[in-house]
């Protein structure tokens, strides 16, 4: 099979949601439905011990919350699926970020009781910023919820894109009776069932066939005026508009109950975009040029902590990869060959011996790899970047048993590549900093790095504001401009760090130091402070 084959087989996309509202439960149905899976795995449930199949750390099984991005691939209908589950937990947003850097589309879970929420709009605003063809999966319609055109309203205006149902319910709550398909004109009625597959499906000549009314009773006249609505208000389905990311195709269902997944996972597979093109800093690279080339967004240490492994989770973008094939490592100017290289479901690992674009593989790394990173097969471009953000909590790591000094000095080393937090240094290294974006990130630290490394340690908080990272034309300059500063560090890259203590702090230091460039995001060229 030939390049252009494999690349139109191929479908890679993030689930994104708030906390609760039913993304992990989805990411679970949507295995089962593609066969990777033979039974779901009960989301925080005390009754059912299996934990869910993409919730692979010890922390997240315990917590019932996904704090890691899990990579899944199965196949469904000849078609390879990537499905990468992210954190929902807004402490973990940057995690979601990178990894909405290697996928070639979104769903998107809302919660039809409490609808658009705070850290989906912000996960929103990324896939904006990009184009992102989104799909949106309005879930727990088994529950009393919100009326669904209300919520058709709140999409589109929290969310900032038009929306199209394609299908629609019937009834919410204890009257929830199932969903109109719209786009293949066909009423799925609604049986709670959370362990098997099946949906009794009608196949419909229409909204005026009589079956509706015989299944649906009086309901059959509200639906048929709903859809009435439905047609005048909102523009036809335009699977351009969707794959330029302009309009949101939206579809109804309960998760937990198995009703609406399979719907949403066939109408997935039909719109959806086959990989894309990425942009370089030196180009434009087509998915479908010969040569091989992708990025590094994740990685991930002690996978398996049996094993201490460290696994490098590249996208590739363009080309074929091959197992035991030289390729080069951009960055560190050298090349490199992979003999393992895996494919995941979750935590379960396979070893391929080929992937193409749109795959995500997993290499092993002795630590040649940094969030960010290019491979190539010989030509000298980077990948347009994964930035890290100025974080918002700091905190000094101490160490609480001089006696693992090594371990811990290697763990935290080792997290923060990973992207879980931020390490600034000050006294070359002796004085270590992290920095976070939600408390909950320290306790992770904290866990795993007694947990996989065996080292205790805790945190003090420091009264930081920003972490600015600092440049300036003149060396001279720069080098007046930390002499006397205790609020200099340096990033994991050795980049100069510079802590503000506050927002007035900041404001008067850049007035008052004008040939100092400050920027709130690592990569230099994208962004700068105002």
């Amino acid at each position: 099979m030939g390049l252009q084959e494999e690349i139109k087989k191929r479908r890679t996309f993030a689930i994104i949601s708030h906390p609760d509202a039913g993304k992990t439960t989805l990411t679970e149905k949507l295995l089962l439905f593609g066969g990777a899976i033979q039974t779901a795995g009960a989301v925080k449930s005390n009754k059912i011990k299996k934990t869910a199949t993409s919730d692979f750390m010890e922390i997240e099984k315990q917590r019932g919350i996904s704090v890691a991005t899990s990579v899944m691939t199965f196949e469904y209908k000849g078609l390879i699926i990537n499905l990468l589950d992210t954190p929902g937990h807004k402490d973990f947003a940057e995690d979601t970020y990178r990894t909405l850097t290697a996928v070639d589309s979104v769903i998107v879970v809302v919660d039809s009781v409490k609808g658009v929420e705070e850290q989906t709009e912000k996960l929103m605003e990324v896939c904006r910023m990009r184009n992102t063809p989104v799909i949106i999966f309005v879930n727990k319609l088994d529950r009393e919820g919100r009326d669904p055109f209300e919520l058709l309203d709140e999409l589109e205006k929290k969310l900032s894109i038009h929306v199209r149902p394609l299908s629609f319910p019937i009834g919410k709550g204890s009257l929830f009776k199932g969903v109109y398909n719209l786009y293949e004109n066909r009423l799925d009625l609604f049986k709670p069932n959370k362990t098997e597959k099946e949906t009794d499906v009608i196949e419909m000549q229409g909204l005026n066939d009589p079956q509706l009314d015989t299944y649906l009773g009086s309901d059959a006249e509200r639906l048929r005026h709903d859809v009435e609505m439905i047609e005048g208000v909102y523009h036809e389905f335009d699977k351009q508009q969707y794959l330029e990311g302009h309009l949101a195709p939206v579809f109804f269902g309960s998760a937990v109950n198995n009703f609406g997944v399979q719907e949403l996972l066939d109408g997935f597979i039909d719109i959806s975009p086959e990989p894309k093109g990425r942009e370089a800093d030196a180009r434009e690279v087509k998915s479908d040029e010969s040569k091989f080339s992708g990025f590094v967004f994740k990685i991930h240490a002690n996978i398996d902590p049996r094993h201490r492994d460290r696994l490098a989770f590249l996208r590739i973008c363009s080309g074929k990869f091959e197992r035991n094939k030289f390729f080069h490592h951009v960055r560190l100017d050298k090349d490199l060959r992979f003999a393992t290289p895996y494919s995941f479901l979750a935590s379960a690992k396979s070893i391929v011996d080929e992937a193409y674009p749109g795959d995500v593989v997993g290499l092993y790394d002795t630590g040649n790899f940094k969030i960010g990173d290019t491979l190539t097969e010989g030509e000298n471009f980077n990948f347009k970047g994964i930035p890290s953000f100025s974080p918002e909590i700091f905190k000094e790591l101490r160490n609480t048993d001089p006696m693992k000094s090594k371990q811990l000095d290697k763990g935290i080393q080792q997290l923060t590549e990973e992207g879980v937090a931020q390490l600034f240094t000050q006294d070359d290294g002796k004085r270590k900093i992290v920095g976070t974006v939600g408390e909950l990130q320290f306790d992770v630290i904290q866990y795993r790095l007694l947990n996989e490394y065996g080292a205790s340690c805790r945190f003090e908080h420091l009264n930081y504001y920003k972490a600015l990272w600092i440049t300036a034309d003149d060396e001279n300059k720069l080098a007046e401009f930390i002499k006397y500063k205790n609020n200099i560090a340096k990033d994991k890259d050795g980049h100069l760090v510079y802590f503000a203590d506050s927002e007035w702090v900041l404001k008067l230091t850049m007035e008052r130091n004008p040939d100092i460039k400050f920027y709130f995001n690592s990569e230099f060229k994208l962004e700068s402070a105002q």
